[in-house]
């Protein structure tokens, strides 16, 4: 199955320019054809082409079907940028193919990357949704300073990975909890400081297992721990 994306919410709409020129030169469809949409937000919206144009493709709706999520857990990762934005797309794109809810890149003492382009990066979570088969999309947030994001409120289980010798929870060992908040350092990983600040607002240290992971890799086996603790 192809999956569409709209926000239009009406029972009938014209599909963006670039969409129909990929749906009618690539894949050929035409009018009567059926396409399958989600609006990011849990719902499949089958549609039924009635007019086929290279520039404006119209459909119409037939059915709209609510979708379960794909995990049945909440999970936020809070994660610093890398230095290399393509690494830090490649996270945005696998997390999203696991289960994610939630993103939000982290600015730290030693963070290399202190901006991060929100627009280009929803494009990679939109892309990873509909080739992934999913129906929601990923929220992700503003860049933050790790200093304010960890006096934020979070309704759940709070953990901070971290290289630092001490006493840590090992994730994979942990049962599956229904929200759960991990932070994520940059290259170089965070300051001793900012491991006994976090620990002042209720971040438990974690292990993510014996190697020494890129920013990228250890938020990826974050969101595969999870999904596997289900």
């Amino acid at each position: 199955m192809q999956l569409f994306f709209t926000e239009n919410t009406e029972n009938d709409f014209t599909i963006s320019s670039e969409e129909s020129k990929h749906i009618t030169r690539v894949l050929r469809k035409k009018e009567g054809d059926i396409l399958n949409f989600t609006d990011g937000k849990g719902n499949l919206i089958v549609s039924e082409i009635t007019s086929s144009d290279t520039k404006k493709t119209r459909v119409k709706v037939i059915e709209k079907i609510k979708k379960e999520k794909g995990h049945d857990y909440y999970l936020h990762i809070a994660i610093a940028p890398t230095k290399n934005m393509d690494r830090f797309e490649w996270f945005l794109e696998k997390a999203t193919e696991i289960g994610i809810d939630e993103i939000t890149p982290i600015i730290c003492d030693r963070s290399e990357r202190k901006v991060v382009k929100t627009e280009r990066c929803n494009r990679i979570l939109l892309s990873a949704m509909k080739q992934s088969l999913k129906y929601r999309l990923p929220k992700l947030n503003e860049s933050i300073s790790f200093t304010d994001f960890i006096q934020k409120n979070f309704d759940g289980s709070k953990y901070i990975a971290h290289c630092e010798q001490g006493e840590k929870i090992e994730l994979k060992e942990k049962n599956t909890e229904k929200r759960t908040l991990i932070l994520i350092g940059p290259e170089g990983d965070f300051s001793a400081t900012e491991i006994k600040k976090a620990a002042n607002n209720n971040y438990q240290s974690i292990s993510l297992g014996n190697s020494r992971l890129r920013t990228e890799t250890a938020g990826v086996v974050s969101a595969t721990t999870i999904n596997n603790n289900q």
